[in-house]
């Protein structure tokens, strides 16, 4: 129906904001999505309230009560011989729902303190790369000329080298020792290093579809007016090109976190990515790698976070595209 004449119609955020609310698997991606951050935001109230333990400490000689007696968190190996330990395994209940680790650990509370390290570096570096992509594609779309080509020569340099092989090497550079910058002083262990490592490895990738946005922007006729009149070069950027790539850059936002979630699972792993004693899903499946014969579910519960949180940002991402896409807003429109 037409819209009424006494109320405005809707701007075009309420219209995907509403074509969004009514994409299914999007909304349940997306309250997926806020269940694990939650979840992870009361890793604090687990630990101490529920699991009472301190997940970061090595509780080999510990104990914990089940089913009304004392037993011991390392247990004899099944071997004949029963030689060697082994952590208990999960026992399904509130206090210790996932068993402990080679270190007797517990494993639930370790889960949802790597949640958090992992979905905070993830947001981060996407953000970051998100920042990055977007000066470099505006620069090399708008300006063009020189500064399209040397960008754009320095985008397929990164491009050209394989993405883990590339973060491998800058992590072993800035992990093996504290990075100074300035005054400031990033440490080895400092959240902030994956961080950069990640958003700047995946700039590429977003930074292409910035610039190709660009270049059909600087084409637009609000674009060649402005021109026209005289206005300067960095007014029309920020004034005229960035707001019309608001929808670019949050389509783009879900999937590079994907990806980001899963560069910085494999730099942790490879333990390049988070330092001990700090946590998160990589590390978590890399303590889970000696025991995946007895004990599985210390590298399998990440690994199904990793996977439940990486297909949830797709289904968003696509939710997102299809909301946002310029062509269904016409269609929904007419």
């Amino acid at each position: 129906m037409p819209p009424s004449p006494h109320r405005a119609a809707p701007g075009p955020w309420r219209q995907a904001a509403g074509a969004l609310a009514r994409n299914i698997p999007a909304m349940v991606a997306l309250g997926v999505l806020a269940l694990m951050a939650l979840a992870s935001l009361l890793a604090p109230l687990y630990a101490h309230d529920v699991a009472h333990t301190d997940p970061f400490a090595s509780n080999v000689a510990g104990t914990i009560m089940l089913d009304g007696r004392e037993v011991d968190i390392m247990q004899p190996n099944d071997n004949p011989l029963h030689i060697g330990l082994r952590p208990i395994g999960p026992p399904w209940r509130a206090a210790d729902l996932l068993g402990a680790d080679s270190q007797g650990r517990d494993v639930a509370a370790r889960l949802l303190y790597g949640g958090r390290n992992s979905l905070l570096i993830a947001a981060g570096a996407a953000a970051l790369c998100l920042l990055l992509a977007g000066v470099a594609g505006i620069a090399a779309g708008f300006l063009g000329g020189v500064v399209d080509t040397l960008l754009s020569r320095l985008m397929d340099i990164m491009w050209a080298v394989p993405v883990y092989l590339f973060a491998i090497s800058l992590s072993i550079v800035m992990v093996s020792q504290s990075v100074r910058l300035g005054p400031f002083v990033l440490h080895a262990d400092s959240l902030l290093i994956p961080v950069f490592i990640i958003a700047l490895v995946y700039v590429p990738y977003a930074a292409r579809p910035i610039r190709g946005r660009v270049l059909a922007l600087r084409q637009a006729e609000f674009v060649t007016a402005a021109r026209g009149l005289g206005v300067p070069v960095w007014r029309i950027m920020l004034r005229d090109i960035l707001p019309n790539l608001a929808t670019t850059l949050v389509m783009l936002g879900p999937l590079v976190m994907a990806l980001a979630l899963l560069a910085e699972s494999a730099l942790s792993f490879l333990s390049l990515g988070v330092q001990a004693p700090q946590a998160s899903w990589g590390t978590i499946i890399q303590d889970g790698e000696g025991l995946i014969y007895t004990r599985p579910m210390v590298a399998i519960a990440p690994g199904l976070a990793i996977v439940i949180v990486v297909l949830a940002l797709n289904i968003l991402g696509d939710g997102l595209r299809d909301a946002l896409d310029v062509r269904d807003s016409g269609r929904r429109a007419s």
